[in-house]
């Protein structure tokens, strides 16, 4: 039985966890289901789900409890059987004597009580309650069976001989094979162990003697299971049914979109099909829309750097270009900077390649080149559209360049991408494509080069040494560091080092999360004569020391004094 959603909101507000307008504008927006409620406060930010599941606790009058980490003896464990710590959300942590501590998600749920007392009955055990997050006992209850564990049951009931569809299988064995339990278990297997371990990606790769499945985690791809080969052909066809894709086109790539509940989240992804040599391989772009958008802050952009962006964007026209390659976290920017600008008064329209999260009152439109809905032909169009901001997911040739360049004079706020190594290489790049410098330097209000680095684990970071040749090297780089840009306690002469040693929340790589690592021009009169000059790069690193600029360099080895990364990222992420 869920907690009052009206009782939850006084004892958070007797907390000071919210206050009196936050719970006013919750209960308006949940009305009174206690649930909706509940992911509304998270969501939001408000506070987090482990804070939200002690003040329920204390509510309860029920002890909390933070298992992480927690490692299980199988004799405790098996105390209560996986079917039932599944069906009721609950798991058997410890023993003293004859008293077995059970964590539940719902100490209410009285039907789980009834279970939890007759195996106390059946084994001559007592139990002693706790009140578990959500969250917490899923990481936990995986002690009852890891990934390979769960694969191997899912293989159970496959048939080996049904499974290798090679050109002798008919359309109809090919839809029994994928509606078949166990297939339709591994790929929810898969799905759901790539959204706990917080991949981004999962890859599923066909290989000679067996299919590999990897997920990219934190920007790194990692080997999470090897499968029999008989089984590559039936999960494909699995994924492609999911996402509405031809089962008999093996030829060619295919695109397409499955979005699943999974654990009451709402989680898309996007599916791109690719033939190989051995089969086909799958990759699946995981984008939980049920997050909220970051801001600047919770990226890592230092206050400069967010100073300089609020200035770009407040002027009524211009262009705003994000760059840097594949994967460096230049659209969740863009989105971030779209929310802020997200007012009433005005007309945002998105033209992107595919729509990766849905924002609220942003009219957002997705191109098909198939029927000729293209990034330029998708312009001209939104240009009729009464627009105040766009946003473009990429430049990619000479004519989009020009129509962005066009749309900017006209009094339009233009965000969009462009793939180049650094800021500086922005305005080259958009000269090589065709586009007048005399026009560039009439639109262009801010260019941003980004990259990801791998955040530090907060729950296993240690101070550590580094040689005093490293320790003077950077000193030498960071001494050109202008003061506004230092972090607080953060000290320009002793620096410090710090990295994660590997713990259970990390899955012992002593990283979890990314932080942004940027650079950023500010295109003042003095850089916008330049441009109609020719850009000359000498000329230009004298007009960016006068407005202080730093490089992403810089801003990684800042990053990693404050504790946020590790050297080792930063020269892996701004290696150019």
């Amino acid at each position: 039985m869920p907690i009052d959603a009206k009782l939850l909101i006084t004892a958070l507000q007797e907390r000071n966890t919210i206050s009196a307008q936050q719970a006013d504008a919750l209960l308006q927006q949940a009305g009174v289901d206690p649930v909706a409620l509940e992911r509304q406060i998270v969501k939001e930010g408000l506070t987090d789900e482990e804070t939200l599941t002690q003040v329920k606790a204390a509510m309860l009058g029920v002890p909390y409890i933070d298992l992480t980490g927690k490692v299980m003896a199988p004799n405790v464990l098996n105390t209560i059987p996986a079917s039932a710590a599944e069906n009721y959300q609950m798991i058997a942590f410890d023993r003293e004597g004859n008293e077995v501590k059970v964590a539940m998600v719902d100490p209410q749920n009285f039907k789980a009580i009834e279970a939890v007392d007759f195996l106390a009955q059946e084994s001559g055990f007592t139990a002693r309650y706790y009140m578990i997050s959500a969250t917490g006992w899923r990481q936990t209850s995986r002690q009852y069976g890891e990934l390979s564990k769960e694969a191997e049951e899912a293989l159970a009931g496959v048939n080996e001989q049904v499974t290798e569809l090679d050109t002798r299988v008919t359309e109809k064995d090919l839809q029994e094979v994928v509606k078949s339990a166990p297939v339709s278990k591994m790929v929810l297997v898969i799905i759901r162990h790539a959204i706990d371990g917080r991949a981004s990606d999962i890859h599923i790769e066909p290989e000679p003697h067996e299919t590999r499945v990897r997920y990219r985690i934190d920007g790194i791809l990692r080997t999470s299971l090897r499968l029999p080969r008989y089984i590559h052909s039936a999960i494909i066809a699995r994924i492609k049914v999911l996402a509405n894709l031809k089962l008999d086109e093996t030829r060619k790539p295919q695109d397409g979109r499955i979005r699943l509940t999974i654990e009451g989240r709402e989680i898309d992804f996007r599916v791109s099909t690719l033939p190989l040599f051995e089969g086909e391989k799958v990759v699946m772009r995981v984008l939980d829309v049920s997050l909220k958008v970051p801001t600047l802050e919770d990226l890592g952009f230092s206050a400069p750097h967010i100073a300089i962006i609020t200035r770009g964007i407040a002027k009524p026209n211009g262009l705003l270009l994000m760059t840097g390659p594949t994967g460096s976290g230049k659209t969740t920017t863009l989105y971030t900077i779209l929310t802020i600008l997200n007012k009433e008064g005005v007309n945002i329209i998105t033209l992107e390649d595919p729509v990766e999260y849905y924002v609220e009152g942003v009219n957002q439109s997705q191109i098909n080149p198939e029927v000729g809905y293209s990034f330029a032909s998708g312009l001209r169009s939104i240009l009729r559209q009464d627009p105040n901001i766009i946003m473009l997911g990429e430049i990619r040739d000479q004519e989009s360049a020009e129509l962005v360049t066009h749309a900017s004079l006209t009094g339009h706020l233009v965000l969009s991408t462009l793939h180049t190594n650094d800021a500086v290489g922005a305005i080259p790049r958009l000269m090589d494509m065709g586009v007048e410098p005399f026009l560039l330097a009439s639109t262009v209000n801010v260019v941003m080069a980004q990259r990801l680095a791998r955040r530090i684990c907060e729950y296993c970071a240690k101070p550590v040494d580094v040689p005093p040749a490293t320790v003077a090297a950077i000193k030498e780089e960071v001494v050109a560091i202008p003061d506004e840009y230092w972090p607080k306690g953060v000290s320009h002469e002793k620096l410090s080092f710090t990295k994660g040693k590997g713990c259970t929340r990390c899955a012992n790589s002593g990283y979890q999360g990314r932080v942004a690592v940027v650079e950023i021009i500010e295109f003042t009169p003095d850089l916008q004569e330049l441009i109609t000059s020719g850009f000359h790069l000498r000329e230009v690193n004298v007009a960016l020391a006068k407005q202080k600029y730093i490089t992403l360099r810089m801003d990684g080895l800042l990053k990693v004094l404050s504790g946020k990364t590790t050297l080792e990222e930063v020269y892996r992420v701004t290696k150019l």
